[in-house]
């Protein structure tokens, strides 16, 4: 993957939300600025523009001139920060954005050197710059020309920018919710149920449980819930919980000298392979059992 930064914008007044801090509003536990840091989790440099807060992970702060001056205004003062030649623009209200969609933008734009950026479309095909990677420089060489064509950067729209740029156009085939913004109270309602659908309910959990405990390590929750599984059955129910947290506190003892995921693979391996073995021991008994039982009736007739 290219190395990058990435710049947040966190600005704006959110007048349809009744002004509030939107990045600050929760969805699924965590807040939109929080879910959007985890999309450009390994950016090199992490640039938020707007107040400060607090935030998951630490974080660059910057303020666009002036406050409240629009998006290209806060895209001036985030690349003023950066040392990256690539660098993600992304906005603070995207709940759904996943690092899948912002390694893919940045491995298109690597792979034409004659593009200046790769941003992604919606499902109607329209163009979403605040979901993109750029190329650092011509960014600033476009973004110094309107100043000095408008002789300021404050109200200009995006597409003054971006239409001088040579970019791809990524289609969110693959993730069609990922340039999904929160801009009013009904988005946000949305965003809230949707994360809390069956097919999603658990990665979203498992994400927003890692972030909360500042955890990095990729989680096979098959893997888990089929070792909680085989717990419950093959020894009793409150086994589950129990051997999967021994197996997570085995598998951060091993991470901490050196391992990674696989930690958590092997070690749920070791619990599972014991719970069937304990399983296959108690229906042996148990059969056992039930046959000396009807031996002993026999014999007594």
């Amino acid at each position: 993957m290219t190395a990058h930064d990435a710049i947040v914008l966190a600005g704006g007044a959110a007048k349809r939300l009744g002004g509030i801090d939107k990045p600050a509003v929760s969805v699924g536990g965590r807040a939109l600025l929080d879910r959007v840091l985890g999309a450009c989790g390994d950016a090199a440099r992490t640039v938020v523009v707007g107040g400060r807060r607090p935030t998951a992970r630490p974080v660059r702060w910057a303020r666009e001139e002036p406050p409240g001056g629009g998006p290209v205004a806060a895209l001036d003062a985030g690349v003023r920060q950066v040392d990256a030649d690539t660098v993600l623009v992304l906005s603070a209200d995207l709940p759904f954005l996943t690092r899948q969609t912002t390694h893919r933008l940045l491995d298109v734009l690597a792979a034409d050197a004659a593009r200046e950026g790769a941003l992604l479309t919606d499902a109607d095909g329209r163009d979403q710059p605040l979901v993109a990677a750029y190329r650092t420089e011509p960014l600033r060489r476009e973004i110094a020309l309107l100043a000095t064509e408008y002789g300021s950067l404050a109200g200009l729209p995006l597409r003054l920018l971006t239409s001088e740029l040579d970019l791809a156009r990524v289609a969110a085939d693959t993730d069609p919710l990922a340039s999904f913004d929160c801009d009013t109270w009904e988005d946000i309602s949305t965003a809230r149920a949707r994360i809390r659908e069956h097919g999603t309910v658990l990665d979203e959990w498992i994400t927003a449980v890692k972030d909360e405990l500042g955890l990095e390590l990729d989680v096979d929750i098959k893997v888990l819930l089929d070792l909680a599984r085989d717990a419950a059955h093959g020894v009793a129910r409150p086994a589950a919980p129990l051997t999967t947290f021994l197996v997570g506190y085995a598998a951060g003892r091993a991470a901490a000298g050196g391992g990674g995921p696989e930690a958590v693979a092997e070690a749920s391996r070791k619990a599972t392979v014991l719970a069937l073995r304990w399983a296959e021991e108690t229906d042996a008994t148990d059969g056992k059992a039930e046959g000396g039982g009807k031996a002993e009736g026999a014999e007594a007739g």
